[in-house]
């Protein structure tokens, strides 16, 4: 019974870490949109959901709500969320205000990915992911089904039991981000122009970040783009499927880790480059994959300080 609640401790404590360092990300996306740069182009991003190849849905979608921001006035609704991220971010930090303030934080992301996201799309030749704000939904998410506010935080919430089918419910639901993803790396315009993502991120990249990824590149070269192509979609398939079965865990998560962080300083340079009120990703944020890690410790959280028996078989003894 001590080393079970031995275990209950740290796993608190390791989704109070995880919850610390995501809100310190907030944080960070928080500053960069202080810059008026941000206020200046809000309207103007909402463009993509109209840009070619999205769906006439979507289209008309992105006209109704640009037209309500319009209405209401693209200022106010730009500072309006730069409040609400410092708002978030604060909560995330301290573990105040949550689950109640996560549950907006979902709502807040799936609209932030619905406009200036553009559904992740236009799912069209060179489409690679799902869009940057369903990543941070889904953290979100797992803030609340983890009870994360219970460890290094302000609040006084009464602890209560972790519910195991919830976290099962995260797993897959990341699972199914990868299987996305990995559908789209199966692609034979991805297979063949692999290495493009990661030149595409050079222009405006800081010289040391240049640097790096001209290295990486021309490892690539030595060893054949092609080939990398389909290492990262055979990658990306394996992540997938590991997370979807809810098998081998503990061997999965360190190495979704690497590859994530992997991706993250090279295709989407480290969420550079820097610019004012901008950086290389949609919706003014370090970076996409990133986030994808935090999901991953999120995970691990869970699988690493949870006993076998209580999370039903998810994951490796």
């Amino acid at each position: 019974m001590k080393s079970s609640m031995s275990m209950e401790h740290k796993r608190r404590l390791a989704f109070g870490v995880v919850r610390i360092v995501f809100g310190l990300i907030w944080l960070i996306n928080t500053w960069l949109q202080f810059n008026p740069a941000y206020a200046a182009h809000f309207l103007s991003s909402f463009n993509a959901d109209w840009v070619s190849g999205q769906p006439d849905w979507i289209i008309q979608y992105g006209h109704w709500m640009a037209n309500l921001v319009q209405h209401i006035g693209p200022q106010a609704v730009a500072y309006g969320t730069v409040g609400l991220d410092a708002i978030l971010a604060v909560s995330l930090i301290t573990g105040l205000g949550l689950p109640f303030l996560a549950g907006v934080g979902v709502l807040y992301n799936l609209w932030l990915w619905s406009t200036v996201g553009g559904f992740g799309g236009p799912y069209t030749q060179g489409a690679t992911d799902p869009g940057t704000a369903i990543i941070y939904a889904l953290c979100f998410v797992y803030v609340i089904w983890s009870r994360s506010w219970e460890g290094l935080s302000l609040s006084k919430s009464p602890h209560k039991p972790l519910y195991a089918p919830a976290m099962h419910t995260a797993r897959i639901l990341f699972g199914l981000l990868w299987a996305f993803d990995a559908f789209w790396k199966w692609q034979p315009y991805f297979l063949h122009n692999a290495v493009t993502y990661l030149q595409q991120a050079l222009p405006g990249e800081p010289a040391w970040i240049a640097a790096y990824i001209s290295l990486v590149i021309a490892v690539i070269n030595l060893a054949g783009p092609v080939l990398f192509g389909y290492v990262a979609a055979i990658m990306e398939s394996i992540i997938a499927f590991f997370l979807l079965i809810g098998r081998g865990m503990r061997w999965i998560i360190p190495v979704g880790i690497a590859y994530s962080f992997g991706v993250w300083t090279t295709a989407e340079g480290w969420g550079a480059p820097y610019l004012p009120g901008i950086t290389a990703n949609k919706g003014d944020v370090l970076g996409t994959t990133n986030i994808y890690i935090i999901a991953f410790l999120f995970l691990a959280a869970w699988v690493y300080f949870t006993p076998r028996a209580q999370r039903m078989g998810d994951g490796d003894a």
